[in-house]
């Protein structure tokens, strides 16, 4: 049970963190100009013990999205707060707590855009990511989905990609695998969060079936990321997973932000190419006909490519490094 305590006697790493918000949020989409229209944070204390839960819909001002995935339409939405009306209370629970998430990249990313746009600043320090974590304690999961870290506590997922069923599950499975970390001495994949400091909400025409990409320049300093773990296991082959390790290059605008899928790409095991050479295993691209120097190289190689929502898939189901 969530709210079970801790024995006295468990010897607790005081290096860990005091307290966790569990989050979730979902969204019109996964790019830049995109919008929360859900939130859900449940706070934890020191040993993963629930403390209160905490759930609110969120106007977007615009399109809700894939109503398909979170259930919820411009007429539900329609009386529900802005962020910026919902924004202290959103910080009191977040305040002095590590964010935690699945792939917290993304909802850290959108949660510190809508506190950009709010003239405002997520009170986050650091965030970790349930997918991280996993990999540090060697689950044996399947996949990195959030369905599967459930079922490998015994935690039932009563509302898919609904804000507060997923923030509970998460919080349910958070929780043994923050005591599995203490006991075996585990060190938290613990992740500096760095704010927004400038934010340009720039008018956007939509296409049909298109996100808009974002040439300018991001809020994020650029970083030289640290070498993949993993060994090269060659070239992808349709219709089979990316597998760890695999050497993926980028050509082109994205509809999704070109860090944000490269840092998933990364926590996902996979190398991020500069150039396109003989052992890149994949080329992601819009638009594989343009005569830029990757799709060139690409074809010329016979470098497999794909398409930006087809890597999106591929990207839930990358299968471990050979030993």
């Amino acid at each position: 049970m969530l709210d079970d305590r801790t024995t006295a006697d468990t010897m607790w790493p005081t290096a860990y963190p005091q307290g966790y918000a569990v989050v979730d949020v979902e969204t019109t989409g996964l790019a830049r100009d995109d919008r929360i229209v859900s939130a859900a944070v449940y706070r934890l204390d020191a040993q993963g013990n629930v403390e209160d839960h905490w759930y609110t819909l969120v106007n977007p001002r615009r399109d809700p999205g894939p109503v398909w995935i979170h259930g919820l339409t411009s007429a539900m939405l329609a009386d529900a707060p802005l962020f910026e009306d919902i924004a202290e209370e959103f910080a009191d629970r977040l305040a002095d707590r590590v964010l935690v998430a699945h792939n917290a990249i993304f909802d850290w990313q959108m949660i510190a855009r809508e506190y950009a746009r709010a003239a405002a600043t997520a009170p986050v320090r650091q965030r970790l990511c349930t997918i991280a974590l996993s990999k540090e304690l060697n689950l044996p999961l399947p996949n990195h989905k959030l369905e599967s870290l459930a079922a490998h506590f015994g935690v039932v997922q009563q509302r898919a990609h609904h804000a507060l069923d997923d923030a509970r599950v998460l919080a349910e499975a958070f929780r043994p695998s923050l005591h599995a970390a203490a006991q075996g001495g585990v060190r938290l994949p613990l992740l500096e969060c760095r704010p927004l400091t400038e934010w340009s909400d720039s008018a956007v025409t939509p296409r049909v079936g298109y996100q808009a990409s974002y040439r300018g320049s991001s809020w994020r300093p650029s970083r030289k990321r640290p070498p993949c773990p993993h060994p090269n296991p060659g070239r992808f082959e349709d219709g089979k997973p990316l597998k760890q390790g695999m050497r993926i290059a980028f050509s082109g605008d994205t509809s999704v932000e070109r860090e944000l899928l490269e840092d998933r790409a990364v926590e996902a095991g996979l190398h991020i190419a500069t150039s396109v050479s003989r052992l890149t295993s994949l080329l992601v691209t819009n638009d594989p006909d343009s005569a830029t120097s990757k799709t060139v190289k690409a074809k010329s190689f016979g470098t497999p490519v794909v398409d930006e929502a087809a890597f999106t898939q591929l990207l839930r189901d990358v299968a471990p490094a050979e030993s």
